[in-house]
């Protein structure tokens, strides 16, 4: 068998056992191929780099003092907002900051 061939029957392997692969258009990345949305971090940074957004850091920083040592679960980016995720005494209590100027806009428990 020649080499050509080789390397022709490979390819065409390959690209039989790997159909997403082939059929997914030029600059798609794996985050599209995944779920065809960004993700919150990406956003988020996205915002920060267009001047839209606070860096999170800053934003927690922000936020801590006033949580009298609530445990931080972590964040959602809402586009507008942060979401920051707080647990104390068997409650969850979300605190919504504004992106753009780090105010605390709104706090919940559940």
């Amino acid at each position: 068998m020649s080499l050509y061939r080789t390397l022709a029957l490979a390819a065409c392997a390959f690209a039989a056992a790997t159909p997403a692969l082939a059929l997914r258009p030029p600059g798609a990345g794996v985050q599209l191929a995944l779920n065809d949305r960004p993700r919150d971090q990406d956003r988020a940074f996205r915002a920060t780099q267009e001047g839209r957004a606070i860096p999170l850091p800053q934003i927690e920083r922000k936020v801590m003092p006033h949580m009298n040592g609530a445990d931080y679960l972590g964040p959602e980016f809402r586009g507008r907002s942060y979401r920051l995720k707080f647990m104390q005494e068997g409650r969850v209590i979300w605190v919504d900051v504004d992106a753009a100027t780090g105010r605390i806009i709104g706090k919940s428990d559940r």
